[in-house]
């Protein structure tokens, strides 16, 4: 007696490369950045309209910083960064998230980049930098003085770019030891590239403020839940 043997069809999937595998993280990391800050602290159209504003000047600077840099911290600094934090800091809604169900205070622990105690550090030396180049305009010797009020503004505007790059360095290394690699890279890549989502994502919050309307109901993000 002779036994038959089934063959069973073998379907062979393709192994992912570890280059593609990092791709797809990366990717996936920074999509869930930008729904996590959208969703969490972009709920009043206030603050989306200032973000938009904000975004139109730091496209300006992107442009500027190439052949006049401390011209281009000058508008990232004193028109895009107030107007953006001005929206967090004055417009946003602070009490219980009832679209995502989440308190201010987890909000503010789980956030990625700076939440509001650390851009009050920031800020802090954000203006701290003019005041002392006033006051020693030589940086005790490190800088050459500048002698004219365009000169100081000049340094001004040097000094913000410098902490501009540290400050996005200094998030991106802590986030490497806090979240990994990807995380930190992700958070970085977002925060250059948030001008250019910020324009799609809001140009419409100007048209919602005409029309009386404050908060955004969210309901694409309810509907995500």
């Amino acid at each position: 007696m002779f036994t038959a043997h089934r063959h069973h069809a073998v379907t062979l999937r393709p192994v992912p490369r570890p280059g593609s595998v990092l791709v797809n993280g990366f990717v996936q990391t920074l999509k869930t950045q930008r729904w996590d800050d959208h969703r969490y602290y972009h709920q009043s159209y206030v603050n989306q309209a200032l973000h938009f504003v904000s975004a139109l000047s730091f496209l300006v600077a992107y442009v500027v910083v190439f052949f006049d840099p401390a011209t281009a911290a000058l508008i990232a600094w004193g028109i895009s960064m107030t107007t953006r934090q001005a929206g967090h800091f004055f417009f946003e809604p602070k009490g219980y998230d009832h679209v995502n169900q989440a308190s201010f205070e987890h909000k503010e622990a789980i956030k990625v980049g700076y939440n509001l105690n650390r851009k009050v550090v920031l800020l802090a030396v954000w203006v701290a930098f003019p005041l002392l180049l006033w006051l020693a305009p030589s940086l005790m010797g490190l800088i050459e003085p500048a002698t004219t009020w365009q000169g100081w503004l000049h340094d001004v505007g040097m000094a913000w770019l410098a902490l501009g790059v540290v400050g996005l360095l200094f998030r991106t290394v802590h986030l490497f030891f806090l979240q990994g690699l990807t995380a930190g890279l992700a958070w970085a890549t977002k925060i250059l590239t948030d001008p250019f989502h910020d324009v799609m994502l809001y140009w419409r919050a100007p048209l919602h403020l005409l029309r009386g309307e404050l908060l955004d109901p969210m309901d694409h993000v309810r509907g995500s839940h």
